[in-house]
């Protein structure tokens, strides 16, 4: 029998990730500082809201775009909260920001065009752009200049068959932020080469003593800009899967045709529980939102302290909610520090290299877990760095 899978399929990498959830599993004392979800449940005025919809039957679908009234409360808070002026016909609900970004990708990226994305980057970008036929191009970003994608690398990376560029700020894996001023200073570059930016602004409501700026509210950049965000990281909504796209007229109804025929529409409940996530957040300030903010800043706090104490160099994270802590003063590569810290010690982290080669030295720690977790973890962290230095 013939082999029917295609080569892009046989070429695309496993996560970097997963196998290390996959080992946490069978590991009953096992603490794991690598997944990416907040550990906050969903605030229960958003959860009866959901309960509420089923309790009225509302299990159709609805129309490809969204709830109207979902699109005019996104429409609003992005335009309240920052700067960023979209119409409600102009949006569309996606399931989950991860459809947003393959939406976006498959819309405008064909064999041969390249893409860039600053490294370290979000795991799934890059397999994306393969999947759509292009080539993804790393942009080194350093801790030495904040992890942040500077005019001069963007320059540097840029040829004739540059397209796009994925910008993601506040940063998964480094927690890094680029201010309003440090992103107005990539502008030329991106207009003197006539680049579209996908910003995956996901983590715009986590940010430690700075308020995010979207990339799509700096002047003449809306034109060239897909904004990606959703609700997972800052309504503890992850399981919901509802997130939104909203692009410059003709990349959004080509976004419109390919979530048409894939997906249809987010699911309902979710809908409506994103309505009152955000409807709620207007009567009370964001209220919870700014709660888990000041938590997680608080566990920020400490875990970067107690890597530092460890002998571990760590740039310290302005959003999100990882650190993403060198470890090349230990002598071994991120990934032997991960794989021998969650066999000896059973504390899983993230290899650096699961988020590019800039991060070969790095592992990435979630702090989106609770603080008796991150002390007991920190405790078995010390324990296991000064053990590789009584055995070196």
């Amino acid at each position: 029998m013939r082999d029917f899978l295609t080569g892009r399929a046989k070429a695309l990498r496993p996560s970097g990730i997963r196998k290390y959830f996959d080992i946490v599993e069978t590991l009953p004392d096992a603490i794991s500082l690598g997944v990416g979800e907040p550990d906050f449940v969903t605030p229960w005025d958003i959860r009866s809201a959901g309960i509420r919809s089923l309790q009225k039957g509302y299990t159709s679908y609805t129309g490809n775009r969204g709830l109207k009234e979902l699109r005019e409360l996104i429409a609003r808070y992005l335009s309240e909260r920052f700067g960023a002026e979209y119409p409600a016909d102009a949006i569309i609900v996606t399931v989950g920001a991860s459809e947003g970004i393959d939406l976006a990708l498959r819309t405008t990226c064909e064999a041969g065009d390249e893409v860039l994305i600053p490294d370290p980057a979000y795991v799934s970008y890059a397999p994306i752009v393969e999947l759509c036929g292009g080539i993804p191009v790393s942009v080194p970003c350093s801790a030495e200049n904040g992890f942040i994608l500077t005019p001069e690398a963007l320059s540097c990376a840029v040829t004739a068959r540059t397209k796009s560029l994925i910008l993601a700020y506040p940063n998964n894996p480094t927690g890094a932020v680029m201010t309003r001023a440090q992103l107005e200073a990539i502008v030329p570059v991106i207009e003197q080469n006539d680049l579209l930016v996908i910003s995956d602004e996901i983590y715009a409501e986590l940010t430690y003593g700075g308020h995010h700026c979207s990339f799509a509210s700096l002047p003449g950049m809306k034109e060239r800009t897909v904004l990606l965000s959703g609700f997972s990281k800052a309504f503890a909504m992850t399981g919901w899967r509802i997130g939104y796209a909203c692009a410059p007229a003709a990349i959004d109804a080509a976004m419109l045709k390919v979530h048409q025929y894939t997906m249809l529409c987010a699911p309902r409940v979710a809908q409506h529980a994103a309505v009152a996530a955000l409807a709620g957040g207007f009567a009370d300030g964001f209220a919870a939102v700014a709660q888990m903010r000041t938590e997680y800043d608080r566990r920020r706090r400490f875990l970067v302290d107690a890597l530092r104490g460890m002998g571990l160099s760590c740039f310290e994270p302005r959003g999100a909610f990882y650190v993403f802590p060198g470890v090349a003063a230990t002598g071994l590569t991120g990934e032997q520090f991960a794989e021998r810290l969650l066999a000896q010690e059973q504390v899983a982290v993230v290899p650096g290299s699961a988020f590019g080669a800039c991060g070969v030295f790095h592992v990435r720690c979630s702090y989106a877990t609770g603080m008796d977790e991150l002390r007991e973890a920190a405790a078995r962290m010390v324990r296991f760095v000064e053990n590789i230095g009584k055995n070196a």
